[in-house]
């Protein structure tokens, strides 16, 4: 029995210790990867991804130059293998995977194998690892980024060269290109760097006394070095999307104190799970000591200077953060690599467990709260159903973050005439198309109309307001209305 257990132990040594955290984070987030609807952040990216390289120029122009990049690299994507829900989120799935993989390579470079293997484990099963592995927007990308610039950090300073920390330059300036509030996590790197040059990677938390290496007094200025680009490239960026900044976050508030203790609960999108996170990444870094030191740092400093900002200026959006988590997890690894074997994977179990209703709510819909979801494809089909030659839509709200025109057309081939549309988005280099400003002179001729309401209304043509609700009503009356989750769509004939 003793034999086949130390058999056991030593092919368990021999697998890689990135390949059960990557598969296990690939099987959980690939299951229901089409389940939910793309929602409103997600027909964003199809609309941008969907557009020619010029007309993305022009988009990032007017409004949405910080995910410039990443509209780009979907556009490319979506070229080769198309626009459907499974397909505009396969890129985020395996950047989640890749991430998972080298956040156990990190904990066991860092301090040992158990503890990538665990935080590893522990990453894979969170709630948020599945939402945001499954959402066509860049933060799984940034996710892999900033654990991947981390761990070429440890590299270059434990070995320093010209080539290690090239490589770390590429990674967080790409990095910044994809995500500018990643760019927070260059506080924890600078902090650590610092140290290293001034005690030794020892002292910092990134090595052994055997790393002390020589050319110490170097290591900050080849930092400074690499993080040049990232001033250069990303600088301008900043500027300009801190210019777009009243059109892309008009909905954010300030931020205030108890946003904070909403934090764990928003990144790891369970409150209970990201509870128990935070306690036990708490007694990881208990244990570590000076090893915590940039896991640590990579967590507190990003939050602590989003919410510093988010207080004086609109910015304060959890979503922004989910790139610290890893090192969370690679707190909370060091824990469970204390315990014996079976207990760690117990606590693995118990948050795999307690994220259960979370995990299917999330495949149910992306909405917030989930229990008001937004359902396109059933006014799509509708439409579908009943649509003849020669009929119109209209929307009401047009310029809403809702993007129903977008939520609707995706979902259907052959769309209807959209009756007040005088300029549409990719034209307006916009994520939002411009409306006839007479809407009765634009539904002259129109026999047919379908109506799409955001919201459950009994009597759809009461809620639209202002001119294009006069318009309708004293050319139309409702035929019939379908209620649908989140929205209404009715069918009006011409009085």
């Amino acid at each position: 029995m003793g034999g086949l257990s130390g058999k056991a132990i030593g092919v368990a040594r021999g697998v890689p210790v990135w390949l059960p955290p990557a598969l296990l984070t690939l099987a959980i987030t690939l299951t229901g990867i089409g389940s939910a609807q793309l929602w409103r952040d997600e027909l964003a990216t199809w609309s941008a991804a969907t557009r020619s390289p010029t007309d993305l120029a022009r988009l990032a122009d007017t409004i949405d130059a910080a995910t410039g990049l990443y509209y780009l690299l979907m556009h490319i994507w979506t070229r080769i293998v198309g626009d459907s829900t499974v397909a505009l989120r396969v890129p985020a799935v395996l950047a989640m995977t890749v991430a998972a993989g080298l956040l156990a390579v990190l904990g066991a470079r860092l301090v040992d194998r158990r503890t990538g293997l665990f935080a590893g484990l522990l990453f894979a099963v969170l709630p948020g690892t599945s939402r945001y592995a499954q959402e066509a927007r860049p933060y799984a990308l940034a996710t892999m980024l900033a654990v991947l610039a981390t761990l070429l950090l440890v590299t270059a300073l434990r070995r320093p060269s010209w080539a290690r920390w090239a490589g770390y330059a590429v990674a967080v300036t790409a990095l910044g290109l994809i995500h500018l509030i990643a760019l927070t996590l260059l506080a924890a790197h600078a902090l650590v760097v610092v140290l290293a040059w001034w005690r030794g990677p020892a002292d910092a938390g990134v090595g052994t006394r055997d790393h002390t290496t020589v050319e110490r007094d170097r290591r900050v200025w080849r930092w400074v070095l690499a993080v040049a680009p990232v001033v250069l490239v990303a600088g301008p960026l900043l500027v300009k999307a801190r210019t777009q900044q009243s059109r892309q976050l008009n909905w954010v508030g300030l931020a205030r104190l108890d946003d904070l203790t909403a934090l764990p609960g928003g990144v790891a999108q369970s409150s209970v799970v990201g509870g128990l996170l935070l306690g036990v990444a708490a007694l990881g870094a208990a244990r570590l000591g000076r090893r915590a030191l940039l896991p640590a740092s990579a967590v507190l400093l990003p939050v602590l200077l989003l919410f510093v900002a988010g207080a004086v200026v609109p910015l304060w959006v959890p979503r922004y953060l989910v790139f610290v988590v890893p090192f969370a997890c690679l707190l909370a690894g060091a824990a469970l690599a204390a315990a014996a074997a079976p207990a760690a994977l117990v606590v693995v179990l118990l948050a795999a467990l307690l994220g259960l209703p979370d995990q299917a709510a999330l495949r149910r819909t992306h909405e917030w709260p989930r229990s008001a979801p937004v359902d396109y494809a059933g006014v799509a089909r509708v439409i579908a159903d009943g649509q003849r030659p020669g009929d119109a839509v209209v929307y009401s709200p047009r310029h809403s973050w809702l993007f129903l025109d977008l939520g609707v057309e995706y979902h259907l081939d052959d769309p209807p005439r959209d009756a007040l549309v005088t300029e549409d988005e990719v034209d307006r280099g916009d994520l939002w198309a411009a409306e006839c400003p007479r809407p009765a002179q634009c539904l002259d001729g129109t026999e047919r109309v379908w109506l799409v309401v955001a919201g459950r209304h009994a009597e759809p043509l009461a809620a639209v307001p202002d001119a294009k609700g006069d318009a309708l009503r004293a050319r139309f009356t409702v035929a019939q209305v379908w209620p649908r989750a989140g929205l209404t769509v009715a069918l009006l004939t011409s009085r």
